[in-house]
């Protein structure tokens, strides 16, 4: 017998978890399934747990460049501590976020979601219907379609090692390598990144170029244009084959997929229901961020990939706030991407937000560029960070800032200053006459203006 809701969310992430709990508040009926613990990406394996493990190389590196000028003694990362650090936020967060979902009187279902028909899905061995159907199932790795593929660890199997291996390959130049590459080097493994393409393309490649020296610099082998074709056991570890050249004679004790995602649809059997999609898997949406071929159906997160979006998990939960609003009242709100911050979180972090220099010089804008490094700052001579540099980027014709490019320590910090300007339209004249507390890596900003 069918069960009947107003509303079926598939994906407790950020985006899904957002719909669900203002649609339940406002007194519809939710259910919500996932085949993943209760939580999302960001949460389990992604952005949290990331950013805890790099906590710690950051402690290593910072003392380690600060050796000799008044620390002594030396430092190490004991990974399995570590680990075990990270999983004091991960590990409750399943049973925390569905005991939070039942109290607000929200039915929980776990396992695969399929569509029957566009308003039927099977989950948890039950066939429910509903007036309205959420997809925030989130992105998955991209199949790599190479032999050897079954060796390759995920980056979730990476956040679970009890481990770390000595010999570490990365396959991609993004920022799952980038991230995750810096971490294991700190901690003392010997690591290779195998990138196909240019790194980190949606960033500022002047800035992706000095970081990208720096990585190297820190003893971390970066590969660029290096397809990889094919991983294969050998006696001594996996050997990692590129495209071109003769197979490595270095082997690793694992190798991590860091070549890119792709929404996590497959499985859903949205042909069913008639939702149309990409060929990457992404839904189809119009501007309130529903199916164009099902209206039942709307879309948050990974899975919707409308122009001018990064997939980031304060997007999805952007998204879901407008999301929530529409299914509650009508479509009458759109996301605003706007002034949306990126970060790569290296040693030091890389952060970027708004149109890049080449963005901005193809858009036949007048602007005004201003670039420099900032190694020899005062923000960043006191930790004796070797590596800094910015690029602002400044409409001549209203003086609003359109881009900002920051590499350096606390630029994840910096960049939400810019990016507020971009995205209320701060002059840069006001930006720069602001008086900030001093002395802080914020206190740079007027002299990158």
């Amino acid at each position: 017998m069918r069960e009947s809701f107003d509303l079926i969310v598939i994906g407790t992430g950020a985006g899904g978890s957002a719909v669900a709990t203002r649609c339940r508040k406002a007194g519809w009926t939710v259910a919500i399934v996932d085949d993943e613990p209760f939580g999302g990406t960001c949460s389990l394996r992604g952005c949290d747990p990331k950013k805890i493990l790099i906590g710690g190389a950051e402690v290593i590196a910072w003392h380690g460049r600060m050796r000799d000028h008044g620390l002594v003694g030396a430092a190490a990362i004991s990974w399995p501590e570590l680990m075990a650090f990270k999983r004091t936020f991960t590990d409750p967060v399943p049973e925390n976020s569905e005991r939070k979902f039942r109290e607000l009187g929200i039915e929980t279902l776990h396992g695969e979601a399929r569509f029957t028909d566009p308003d039927t899905v099977m989950a948890d061995n039950r066939e429910l219907t509903a007036r309205h159907f959420v997809i925030a199932s989130g992105a998955i790795p991209r199949p790599l379609g190479i032999p050897g593929e079954h060796l390759v660890a995920s980056s979730t199997a990476f956040l679970e090692l009890r481990t770390l291996p000595a010999r570490i390959a990365f396959i991609g130049a993004g920022y799952i390598s980038l991230e995750f590459a810096h971490l294991a080097a700190r901690s003392g493994a010997r690591v290779s990144i195998f990138g196909r393409d240019k790194p980190l393309k949606h960033f500022d490649q002047a800035l992706v170029d000095r970081l990208v020296r720096h990585t190297a610099a820190s003893g971390i082998s970066v590969h660029v244009g290096a397809s990889v074709s094919g991983v294969e056991q050998m006696t001594t570890g996996l050997r990692v084959q590129v495209d071109g050249l003769k197979p490595l004679a270095d082997t690793f004790d694992i190798v991590v997929h860091g070549a890119g995602r792709v929404p996590n649809t497959a499985r859903l059997e949205l042909e069913r229901a008639g939702v149309e999609i990409d060929s990457q898997g992404a839904l189809a949406v119009n501007a309130y961020l529903q199916s164009i071929s099902n209206p039942r159906v709307y879309a948050v997160g990974d899975v919707a990939r409308p122009p001018d979006k990064r997939p980031l998990t304060p997007v999805a939960a952007h998204e879901g706030a407008i999301v929530s609003s529409n299914l509650l009242r009508g479509n009458v709100r759109r996301p605003n991407y706007q002034g949306t911050p990126s970060v790569v979180f290296t040693l030091p972090p890389l952060a970027g937000v708004g149109l890049t220099e080449a963005a901005a010089n193809a858009s036949g804008m007048d602007v005004e560029i201003k670039s420099d490094e900032t190694s020899d700052w005062y923000s960043n001579r006191r930790t004796r960070q070797p590596v800094g540099m910015f690029k602002t980027i400044v409409d001549r014709a209203t003086d609003r800032i359109v881009g900002a490019h920051l590499l350096g320590d606390h630029a994840d910090e910096v960049i939400n200053l810019f990016a507020l300007a971009v995205r209320v339209g701060i002059p840069a004249r006001e930006l720069k006459q602001a008086i900030y507390s001093y002395p802080t890596s914020g206190s740079d900003l007027p002299y990158m203006l």
